[in-house]
């Protein structure tokens, strides 16, 4: 099978194509879809094995608080929303496939109904690893409070983008780059 490096459908503004990526999930939840891409200058398996250990994703997640590991499959999440607030859930794994794609769903319950995909890919030309992460979520508040999100740089879209980048950066240089100065600096870049 040839590897292309052909942007993911979750770009693509033709709506038939959002909607066969969305399909693709195992366990659905969410009518927002949401997909980013970056190539990372690392071998596969192990950005694999830094982002399967889900209490590491909040050193590059800038909304996620904290991330619980409750056993193999399942995870707690606590993440930022608008206006001080926090959202959370319980994630699920609903397939993986070693070193290659990690897909999860949210618990019934959950504070934002989310379904999620992390591939991994081999660039061409040993330029490294394709990784692409696809959301589909229901925002709480609808529209309105898809709105509210954006307009507090909490949107899922616009967090994506960043954390993929910070992902990246993290990866490659192993910190991450702030404007901070001082330790009073960093904790106000937090909030």
């Amino acid at each position: 099978m040839a590897i292309t490096d052909d942007a993911p459908l979750t770009t693509s503004k033709d709506n038939d194509a959002s909607r066969q990526a969305a399909a693709a999930f195992a366990d659905p939840k969410g009518s927002s879809l949401v997909g980013r891409t970056v190539t990372i200058n690392k071998p596969r398996e192990e950005l694999f094995a830094y982002w399967r250990d889900f209490s590491n994703l909040a050193h590059f997640m800038d909304n996620v608080e904290r991330i619980d590991v409750l056993d193999e499959r399942c995870s707690h999440w606590v993440v930022k929303a608008p206006a001080g607030r926090t959202v959370e859930w319980d994630a699920v794994i609903t397939r993986e496939t070693k070193d290659e794609v990690l897909e999860w769903s949210s618990a019934e319950g959950a504070d934002v109904p989310n379904s999620g995909k992390v591939e991994f890919t081999e660039a061409q030309g040993g330029r490294g690893t394709i990784v692409t992460a696809t959301i589909l979520y229901d925002p709480p508040g609808g529209v309105v409070g898809k709105v509210i999100a954006k307009l507090f740089q909490r949107e899922p879209a616009m967090q994506a983008r960043r954390d993929l980048r910070r992902f990246k950066q993290l990866m490659e240089t192993g910190e991450l780059a702030t404007a901070a100065r001082t330790r009073a600096d960093l904790q106000k870049e937090k909030v």
